[in-house]
């Protein structure tokens, strides 16, 4: 009640299995044993958020896993519980979050009664460019978009903020990536002893507004050099004009990056607002470069004359069916996973789709008048495969795929015919492995596709990787 009269909404913490992570890790007996909801989902959940009325629940996994459970099965249980025991008169849904250290797979995504987050890495440490620090966690994270919608979120943990710790840029980079990737904000320090430095960034409201948009989306990477990364989403208007546009210098050195406005399908001609400054800096030409201080971040509001229509689509955005974090990290290679393969467009690829519903979909192909396309696929193959290409429900058959060894190959659909609106276009083999995938690339069917982009040998070496997934290569 004391939290709700300040206009707060209160949260609490519990645990999918038996015993919490303090029992596990800090060997806390007296509250961490037989504390969690295991067996108790009905009374705990009634307690909670009928008798108590809290808003937000974390249910972390420690236990759960000594258990071997399910994590579908039990999470799914606990939700369960929860929609029993609210009160049907309540404002709002209570938000749940799923703490299981890693993407939990993509039954996520399936849950509609309530907003819900889970992370999508080990618990954030206190510090900017060590493992699992801010650009480590924002690494995980970088291709998880396709995952992120309105309701459901790709979580990167509380922020490391006011702790005295980082810099002031380095704290702008923080709040400003986990606005941008649309991460639940939480602030993870003493609120009463918070530097005014940090009060001003995470009460910048126009910065704010880019993670609390109504679209939902997470940004997606428009361009990466080693520690330098372009990232921008839509914002404000689904199929709009405008976007939101995050430049992190990730190096220690103040870098000039740059924004091309065809990359991310607006006009030649666009207006820009420093959110950072809550300033305007005018109308600008094709492109925007700004100086980046060292572990710094500009956030941009960018806003074209007019927009067109996205052609081009990575394959590591994809959604994939069976993707799941718990499958990369135990070495589950029978689904598909996004993978780093130097030479590929952004030096990642779609690796391992292909066999039984281990599919991958784009659902966010819009076309606004509809008609006939060409697609032009991008792909590795060392022997031959097969591809199918579902648009709409309709299938497009590409035999017999090969690109050769550490080469790239290219082919085509001379025509697949597009609704207006929203289209998804999902890229299947079930009797067999299908090559991995670049990209794909929509032309007007009379363009005979040529390109000039570079062909390079594969070379893993040079790759930095996100932890959770350098098993992998």
């Amino acid at each position: 009640d004391y939290i709700h009269g300040k206009g707060l909404k209160a949260g609490i913490y519990s645990e999918a299995g038996k015993n919490t992570c303090a029992y596990k890790w800090d060997n806390d007996k007296v509250n961490g044993l037989n504390v969690g909801f295991y067996g108790y989902e009905q009374s705990d959940a009634k307690q909670y958020f009928n008798t108590w009325g809290y808003d937000f629940i974390k249910v972390d996994y420690c236990g759960a896993e000594d258990q071997q459970l399910d994590e579908k099965t039990q999470y799914m249980k606990i939700l369960n519980a929860i929609s029993e025991a609210e009160d049907p008169k309540r404002p709002e849904k209570v938000r749940f979050n799923i703490c299981r250290w890693m993407f939990p797979g993509t039954w996520v995504t399936e849950i509609t009664d309530r907003p819900v987050s889970w992370r999508i890495s080990h618990d954030i440490r206190n510090n900017f460019n060590k493992t699992l620090g801010v650009r480590d966690v924002f690494e995980h994270n970088l291709y998880l978009s396709a995952y992120a919608s309105p309701g459901h979120f790709n979580d990167m943990d509380m922020m490391q903020l006011g702790r005295n710790t980082l810099t002031v840029d380095q704290e702008k980079s923080h709040f400003g990536l986990w606005c941008i990737m649309s991460s639940p904000l939480m602030i993870g320090c003493d609120l009463r002893t918070i530097p005014q430095s940090t009060l001003d960034i995470i009460t910048n409201k126009e910065v704010i507004a880019v993670n609390q948009d109504l679209l939902g989306l997470q940004a997606q990477v428009v361009s990466r050099d080693g520690r330098k990364y372009v990232m921008a989403k839509m914002i404000e208007e689904d199929q709009g004009k405008v976007r939101a546009v995050a430049l992190f210098n990730g190096t220690t050195s103040p870098a000039s990056m740059t924004i091309h406005f065809k990359d991310i399908q607006l006009s030649d001609k666009a207006y820009i607002r420093d959110l950072w400054a809550k300033s305007d800096l005018g109308e600008f030409d094709k492109s925007c470069t700004v100086t980046v201080p060292a572990n710094g971040t500009a956030i941009l509001r960018i806003e074209g004359v007019s927009s067109f229509d996205k052609t081009e689509f990575e394959g590591e955005d994809a959604f994939i069916n069976k993707y799941s974090g718990i499958a990369v990290k135990n070495n589950r290679y029978n689904a598909a996973v996004f993978s780093p393969r130097f030479g590929a467009s952004g030096n990642y690829v779609l690796t391992n789709p292909g066999g039984a519903d281990n599919w991958a979909e784009f659902r966010r192909v819009y076309s606004t008048s509809g008609g006939k396309y060409k697609l032009k696929l991008f792909y590795y193959s060392e022997e031959e495969r097969d591809l199918t290409v579902t648009v709409n429900g309709v299938e497009y058959l590409m035999n017999r795929l090969n690109s050769g060894a550490g080469k790239r190959g290219r082919a085509f659909i001379d025509e697949i015919e597009l609704q207006q609106g929203y289209n998804t276009i999902r890229l299947s083999n079930e009797n067999g492995p299908a090559p991995d995938i670049d990209k794909f690339v929509l032309l007007d069917p009379n363009d005979p596709g040529d390109d000039k982009e570079p062909d390079l040998e594969a070379n893993y070496g040079v790759m930095e990787t996100p932890n959770e997934i350098s098993n992998i290569i």
